[in-house]
């Protein structure tokens, strides 16, 4: 500020002198130190280049934190110092577990548990904490439907300890809210306190889209809004038809705060391996329904603890002192043969195994007893089919005469064939197969799966079940079998042949479309190009969408 040569004539000496210096510091004062908008590129760089466009350079600087095709660039970025105003995210997010690229040949991520290590060791404080706001460029980053909800054990669990069924449910919406683990929550819980996060609820739009639409928020954003920690209407507007939406981090009086706290103590990098062991005891000693609903954190430490670590007196000491500790035992194996999910208690009974409550043997057993169990029940279904088939590689030694010793297994129940299957049994294949060119959708949808897992290695089998999808009747079904041959990569030229003489009878555009599905995943030159492509076009069904996967065979047959 400049003062007229008359005034400062006006005044005392001292007064004079004081304003002389203030006019020639203020414009210096006024001129601040611009705000740093950090940004971590990993798909798309539409966003990133709108913002550099848009924004003053005097007023923002600049930094990316990804260095390509460096695996440890994130720890880079924390140990550099820099400190964020801003934060910009551009990648995809679709399961809610890393932000990644789909670009080919570029293997750059961030996984989310490598953020919450970060967050609860302060290791990154410039990135995650100091910094005013937060953009999410990709699908679900703010998405509030939770993870992981209390499923029946945890309700029967609160019920056994003494609750009333109105208070269990009480307790259980409780554990919901503190352990629910939306993409929400998880982001919130990393960029704690931080008074702005932007992201979607669901679909994000691609860079492609979203830069422009940030070049058109930029044409009449305020200027200084950026890194101010404000929600901005006018963003949330433009992107509102994409779920944009906006939140804050979160604090110490909200509910899932103590989450925050329980996850800290098994990734804070400063706590040693023996009292994280200690925190494990502890949180294992709450109500089962409380380890129910913190399973993945506790297995995931629980498998971090590997020999070497174990090996450490401290460490020893402390997993001696769970091994021993029955009351716990007890409650949690109570919890995980009562979980109604077979994968659930799958993994419980492997936690209960790494903390040394079971043998490998106990732990097989309680597998067994498991399929079983859920057999006699009638609950062994389509989901618990490809648990088992996943579970169990086939080369182990045959668990099926086990399952089978405890009784409950029905031969004319095709899931559990299926599951027999993939525990070694040989009938248990063979009525699996006959399932697959069944009328009942739902046994060819098993007999799907199973297949997925134990693809047909036998020829006489796959010419048995190419002549069984010849006499199906359902369209649906016989599209399904169909399906899930192609899947086979036939190379029979006499399955080939009977899958393609059921083309011209078909009356289903969807049969005919399998059909061409296998037909152009195989080698399709043993059939005769040319009469199978006169075939194909004189019995082909119309497309209302237009060229379809028909067209594309017949173009490559006239063309082989």
């Amino acid at each position: 500020m400049l003062y007229p040569l008359a005034v400062l004539r006006g005044l005392p000496r001292a007064g004079a002198l004081l304003l002389s210096a203030l006019a020639a510091v203020l414009p210096h004062a006024a001129r601040a130190e611009p705000k740093t908008v950090c940004t971590i590129t990993i798909n798309s760089s539409d966003e990133r280049e709108s913002f550099k466009r848009h924004l003053p350079a005097g007023d923002y600087r600049f930094v990316e934190l990804v260095q390509s095709n460096q695996p440890d660039w994130f720890a880079n970025a924390c140990r550099s110092g820099v400190q964020c105003d801003a934060l910009v995210i551009s990648g995809h997010f679709d399961d809610g577990t890393e932000f990644y690229t789909d670009r080919l040949g570029d293997r750059d991520n961030l996984p989310v548990t490598e953020l919450e290590r970060a967050s609860c060791s302060n290791s990154c404080d410039g990135v995650l904490a100091h910094v005013k706001e937060v953009y999410l460029f990709g699908c679900n980053t703010l998405k509030d439907d939770p993870r992981h909800v209390a499923e029946g054990e945890v309700l029967r669990s609160l019920t056994r300890a003494g609750h009333t069924p109105t208070d269990a449910e009480r307790v259980a919406a409780a554990l919901n809210v503190k352990y629910g683990q939306s993409n929400r929550d998880r982001l919130r819980t990393i960029f704690k306190d931080v008074p702005l996060l932007y992201g979607f609820a669901s679909k994000a739009p691609l860079g492609r889209y979203a830069g422009p639409l940030m070049d058109r928020y930029f044409q009449s954003a305020p200027v200084g809004e950026v890194a101010g920690g404000r929600a901005s209407p006018t963003l949330l507007q433009l992107f509102g038809p994409t779920s944009m939406v906006s939140t804050r981090g979160i604090d110490a009086s909200e509910a899932r705060s103590g989450y925050r706290e329980d996850m800290c103590r098994f990734t804070d990098t400063r706590t040693s391996d023996a009292a994280k062991v200690e925190s494990l005891h502890a949180m294992l000693r709450r109500s089962p329904a409380e380890s129910r609903m913190f399973l993945d954190h506790l297995e995931r430490f629980a498998a971090s603890v590997g020999p070497e670590k174990r090996r450490q007196p401290e460490v020893a000491a402390a997993l001696e002192r769970i091994r021993r500790d029955d009351g716990t035992r007890t409650r949690f194996l109570e919890l995980a043969r009562d979980a109604d999910r077979a994968s659930a208690q799958t993994r419980m009974m492997a936690l209960a195994h790494g903390l040394g409550w079971l043998s490998a043997e106990e732990q097989q057993a309680e597998f067994v007893r498991m399929v079983a169990t859920r057999m006699s029940r009638g609950t062994l279904g389509l989901h618990e089919v490809d648990h088992i088939c996943t579970k169990v590689a086939a080369q182990e030694a045959p668990l099926a005469p086990n399952v089978l010793a405890l009784g409950g297994a029905r031969p004319d129940n095709v899931a559990h064939s299926a599951a027999l299957a993939c525990l070694g049994d040989r009938p248990g294949h063979e009525r699996t197969l006959r399932a697959l060119t069944s009328a009942s959708d739902n046994d060819v949808a098993v007999a799907q799966v199973y297949l997925r897992h134990r693809p047909l290695a036998d020829v006489a089998e796959v010419r048995a079940i190419a002549a069984g999808i010849g006499r199906m009747t359902s369209p649906a079904a016989q599209t399904r079998a169909l399906e899930t041959l192609a899947k086979q990569r036939l190379a029979d030229a006499q399955s080939l042949q009977a899958i393609a003489r059921l083309f011209p009878a078909a009356r289903s555009l969807d049969v005919q479309r399998a059909i061409a599905g296998i037909l152009i995943r195989s080698d399709y030159r043993q059939l005769g190009t040319s009469e199978l492509a006169r075939t194909l076009r004189q019995h082909r069904l119309r497309s209302p969408g237009g060229r379809d996967v028909i067209d594309v065979l017949i173009h490559l047959l006239q063309t082989a």
